[in-house]
């Protein structure tokens, strides 16, 4: 066997395994700092995924987002959102990248506009069609009143993505853990 294969292993392994702690990290940062709010709460645990889809490879990010916020879900009381946390939050991992040396980058700070938009429109509509019953324009609408709570959510994970970020940066932990 060539030096390689174990390498290649161990760095799947140290992959999968960072995966497992973000969707940990993930799922405590929703489920026990939250505030409820209407029909879900406001947390900071998206300030995790974009750290996490800065820091993993994209597979790995969409992973540790979807499967963190739906444990949070699930395990929170709250398992009718599920199927759309599953969708959201895996397609608010795809908006952020890991290529770049450091975590805190431009177009990672510029990502954190699209997952607001997504996390905002995401829920409503699913509020709306799914939590309706079926498609209902005025259930929609009543939705998009909880923008306060999402903004705090996104204003909250916002912080703590940079700040976590802006110390891991500092550490050069990218370079120090290699994924």
């Amino acid at each position: 066997m060539s030096a390689t294969v174990p390498e290649s292993r161990t760095l799947k392994l140290r992959r999968i395994t960072s995966a497992g702690l973000f969707s940990a990290l993930i799922y405590v940062f929703t489920a026990y700092l939250h505030i409820p709010t209407g029909a879900g709460y406001t947390h900071a645990g998206d300030g995790l995924i974009y750290l996490a889809a800065s820091i993993l490879p994209m597979p790995y990010a969409i992973a540790a987002g979807a499967v963190g916020g739906a444990l949070a879900d699930g395990l929170t009381g709250y398992p009718v959102w599920i199927p759309a946390t599953v969708v959201i939050k895996a397609v608010t991992a795809m908006f952020f990248s890991n290529k770049s040396e450091k975590i805190i980058t431009l177009r990672n700070i510029l990502a954190i506009i699209p997952s607001l938009i997504l996390c905002v429109a995401g829920y409503a509509v699913y509020e709306g069609t799914v939590m309706a019953g079926g498609f209902s324009a005025a259930a929609i609408s009543a939705a998009f009143s909880q923008l306060p709570s999402y903004l705090v959510q996104i204003g909250a994970s916002t912080v703590l993505y940079i700040a976590a970020g802006a110390i891991l940066d500092r550490g050069k932990f990218k370079k120090k853990i290699g994924i």
